[in-house]
């Protein structure tokens, strides 16, 4: 399951800085993530620098994996599940170039998972630092626009006007109608957005073994959520949280039924076969280890 980088570590380009930033501002991070390990769920500012990717593409989660990568670590990026998609690859072609470290695609091998919009399938442990890209920092964005006052709303945990926009959620559509970005309470304090993961990871946040930090270099915030942390979804006593998990749909490839999949359309193969809608775990490289596992032969007792 590892990539070529991963047999040893690669020579990294001698123009740069080791993990690119420069020192000083690898400090101001991991001080920033400091704070932010010791108020989980708190949105602290940091100095967004700029780097040779547009912002929105990653850069904070970036920035926070440069600031903490070693030497000897070994780093997974993954795309919504997918170590092959266009915004995993470029990443690990930067990564790869300033720091020559080795990369994997197996979870259970890394050492820093950095991820947009997903949580590996595989329970990660606490030897293991995950990394999530964050396009917006603060959940009040969608009841309160201006910055000032969502910062005055988190800092008396007024949070009336979240509870009031997800009760209209209700009236209008019979449900809370939050896809993504599922508002969460952290130790009964800060409501937190969780990025754009789907609901199905966000009951994995709470009491997680692994350490979660949460970057966001457009709107210069970081965040975390330390190992064994209580992380609660909003929810109303008639209409609980609830996952968009169905037992019923399984991967085509391998068959899982317990893992979060993705309707993808297959293009055909030929010209005489039309492409078709499929299931497909959202985690590929959890799915080829089920696959891989499926095909072996059972070992003679």
């Amino acid at each position: 399951m590892n990539t070529g980088s991963s047999e040893a570590a690669r020579e990294r380009e001698s123009l740069y800085n080791f993990a690119f930033i420069d020192e000083d501002s690898k400090r101001e991070i991991r001080r920033k993530l400091l704070k932010a390990v010791a108020l989980p769920g708190h949105l602290v500012p940091f100095a967004s620098r700029d780097l040779p990717i547009a912002r929105g593409w990653g850069t904070g989660g970036l920035q926070v994996t440069m600031s903490l990568v070693e030497p000897q670590d070994t780093l997974k990026i993954i795309d919504q599940g997918d170590d092959e998609s266009v915004n995993a690859v470029n990443l690990r072609r930067l990564v790869e170039k300033t720091t020559g470290i080795r990369f994997t695609t197996d979870t259970t091998q890394s050492s820093i998972v950095q991820t947009r919009h997903r949580i590996p399938e595989e329970q990660m442990r606490d030897d293991q630092i995950l990394v999530l890209q964050v396009p917006m920092a603060d959940p009040l964005r969608a009841v309160e626009p201006v910055l000032e006052y969502a910062t005055e709303m988190h800092a008396e945990a007024d949070y009336g006007r979240m509870w009031v926009y997800m009760y209209e959620s209700v009236v209008r559509s019979g449900d809370v109608e939050i896809s993504s970005q599922y508002p969460v309470l952290v130790e009964d304090r800060y409501i937190m957005d969780t990025s754009p993961i789907p609901r199905y990871d966000v009951p994995r946040l709470h009491q997680a073994e692994t350490l979660y930090l949460f970057g966001a270099g457009r709107e210069k915030r970081v965040y975390a959520i330390p190992p064994y942390t209580k992380v609660v979804p909003l929810q109303f006593e008639d209409y609980p949280f609830k996952t968009e998990h169905d037992p019923a749909q399984q991967c085509e490839r391998c068959g899982s039924h317990d893992t979060f999949l993705t309707h993808v359309f297959v293009d055909p193969q030929d010209s005489e076969t039309t492409g078709r809608w499929m299931y497909l775990c959202s985690d590929t490289s959890f799915c080829q280890k089920r696959q891989q596992a499926r095909t072996q032969p059972e070992k003679v007792r």
